[in-house]
């Protein structure tokens, strides 16, 4: 798990980061929609910078900052940002989001990204990195959305991927800081699966809602289509 993860247009090194690449993250950066063509970009808790990596080869926006406050995972993120074809355009902040957000006074983003802690008290791992990387009691939701109303540009999108389980009360506290679902797609691992996650997308501005579903494969390692078409760019092997 410690080996460098090898993309097509870049490499990731994830030795020193308590969570590694995961479908969730890779599947969020292919998945937020670029629409309003952001030429500022906020990447959230960025661990090994995989999303705003990801980003970066997607878009042509200027200005691709991310915010690390586990200070192993944010040297990680730093070194991968340097390595990238993108360097002059990536740029990691060693801080909390909470403070980040007080010092950035008023700036703002076209889009905003993150793969936030999401597991609760009934599972907690014993690595302690991996807990703040990984707990929503680090940067609980409410809190995480707090930051995101006061660094979102007035026309700029916000995008997560969260568990199926949280959705509900996700959107409902997005809607309490006038954040407005526009996208919402749930992924399963299978077509008889459960939905595990959900891809959500908003904004200040209230659309009809795009809502799909999404199967990852159809047999253990055969992929669908869908998948295949949403990551292709990425995965050397897709």
């Amino acid at each position: 798990m410690n080996k460098p993860f090898i993309f097509k247009q870049f490499t990731v090194h994830q030795d020193r980061c308590a969570m590694k690449i995961g479908t969730d993250g890779v599947l969020l950066g292919a998945w937020a929609s670029l629409a309003n063509n952001p030429n500022s970009i906020l990447d959230i808790g960025a661990g090994t910078g995989i999303i705003a990596l990801q980003l970066a080869q997607r878009c042509q926006a200027q200005t691709i900052d991310a915010v690390e406050i586990n200070p192993d995972a944010y040297e990680q993120c730093v070194e991968n940002f340097e390595n990238a074809p993108w360097n002059d355009r990536l740029f990691c902040y060693h801080s909390s989001l909470q403070k980040f957000t007080l010092e950035l006074q008023g700036e703002t983003y076209d889009l905003i990204i993150t793969n936030p802690p999401f597991f609760t008290e009934a599972y907690r791992p014993q690595n302690t990195d991996r807990k703040t990387a990984r707990f929503q009691d680090t940067l609980p939701f409410n809190e995480l959305l707090v930051c995101v109303s006061k660094l979102l540009a007035h026309n700029g999108s916000f995008a997560a991927i969260i568990p199926f389980k949280e959705e509900e009360k996700f959107i409902d506290l997005a809607l309490k800081h006038a954040l407005f679902l526009n996208r919402k797609w749930h992924v399963k691992g299978s077509e008889t699966s459960k939905v595990k996650r959900s891809l959500l997308q908003f904004s200040f501005h209230q659309s009809p809602l795009e809502q799909k579903e999404l199967v990852i494969e159809k047999n253990r390692h055969v992929y669908t289509q869908a998948y295949k078409n949403l990551v292709n760019g990425f995965y050397l092997n897709m």
